[in-house]
């Protein structure tokens, strides 16, 4: 298992996101909008760069149940940051994404594509805890519970790479 420090210090990948460098004040913003505390791993994460592709060394959180994606892995391609951008999803989405989507709440949405979603998940210890970090799978209607917390969940991750490669090739398993 990684440290959270090392993994911070390579967690983003190439390619450009376009939403601005995060501030205290967007922070602010956002924690009263969803009405919830963003867990600091999470914004140390966003201060180095707020969202984007995530690198290839971490792409991948490993799981003992399978799920509709893979037998052994969730994906991690990107991560949400916090701001507004034309073409990328935003935590700011989380309220009315989870509304789309039918799923519980309180949630903070940081990486999904509608289908299946990764999530800081405020049910267990309410909207100033430490969220659990929690994979939902909307066409399936299950949920599998990732890690106790952010850090936890960012110490846990490795590449998509190093799971079997028919399993790990980067898109949904077809239906």
């Amino acid at each position: 298992m990684a440290r959270f420090e090392e993994v911070r210090a390579t967690f983003w990948g190439e390619g450009p996101y376009g939403v601005r460098p995060l501030t205290d004040a967007a922070v602010r913003h956002a924690e009263r909008g969803l009405g919830v505390r963003l867990p600091a791993s999470l914004l140390d994460m966003l201060r180095v760069r707020n969202g984007g592709p995530v690198a290839e060394s971490w792409n991948a959180f490993p799981t003992s149940t399978p799920t509709s994606w893979s037998e052994d892995h969730v994906p991690l391609d990107d991560m949400m940051g916090i701001g507004d951008h034309e073409s990328r999803l935003s935590l700011l989405e989380s309220p009315y994404l989870v509304a789309e989507w039918g799923l519980p709440s309180p949630l903070v949405l940081i990486s999904g594509d509608g289908h299946c979603w990764i999530a800081l998940d405020y049910r267990s210890c309410g909207k100033r805890g430490e969220p659990s970090v929690t994979w939902f799978d909307v066409d399936t209607g299950t949920e599998l519970p990732l890690a106790p917390d952010f850090r936890a969940f960012v110490e846990g991750l490795t590449a998509a790479a190093s799971f079997d490669p028919d399993d790990a090739a980067g898109s949904r398993p077809e239906s």
